[in-house]
């Protein structure tokens, strides 16, 4: 480690990989909240968040273990659970009085068409304004699980079952996610 009269430390949380703090310096001067994404191994986290004197303050939480109670029998970390926790982020927002955010992604890279921006297209799509390119958007189709649909179409019984254990175990076929998809996403509008 670097000593001397020059040398500066960096504080604890930047030494640690966990905060960008230019970024976040950019996002609190905005005064506007923030509509922060984080997606895990195996679930995704939305929530909206404001600035204040003795820390941030959760206003609207959204995760995507909550979409198993609203009857989710998909994965709780793909595409499309990542934009019904965004939907289910944004509707909550609404409700609470909150119109507009800015989105935080953390450390997180700006890969177009993620997970990250599936939430955030969830969001947009319930009614949150915030600012974004729709060029970063994954598409609807990819957002629906057309994409799962086609590829577990092509397999056969013997791999299906291998492949998508867990989506059968839970009663799901593959096959019938888009249906699914949109079923869940009008029970978001109905309860929230």
């Amino acid at each position: 480690m670097a000593h001397g009269p020059r040398y500066k430390l960096a504080f604890r949380r930047r030494r640690e990989g966990k905060t960008d703090y230019r970024a976040r310096y950019k996002m609190v001067e905005t005064g506007k909240s923030r509509l922060v994404v984080r997606i895990t191994t195996y679930h995704v986290i939305a929530q909206i968040i404001n600035v204040g004197m003795n820390g941030d303050e959760t206003l609207v939480s959204a995760h995507s273990k909550q979409l198993q109670k609203m009857g989710w029998l998909g994965g709780t970390s793909n595409t499309a659970a990542a934009y019904l926790t965004g939907y289910l982020c944004g509707k909550r927002a609404l409700k609470e009085g909150i119109e507009e955010a800015v989105l935080d992604i953390g450390l997180r890279p700006a890969i177009r068409g993620s997970k990250v921006f599936a939430a955030l297209k969830g969001a947009v799509d319930a009614g949150l304004n915030v600012p974004h390119g729709e060029s970063v958007l994954p598409d609807e189709s990819r957002i629906r699980g057309e994409h799962i649909m086609e590829y577990a179409e092509s397999l056969d019984e013997e791999e299906l079952r291998k492949r998508f254990s867990k989506y059968l175990e839970r009663g799901l076929s593959p096959v019938d996610l888009p249906e699914h998809f949109d079923e869940i996403k009008k029970r978001i509008d109905e309860e929230v």
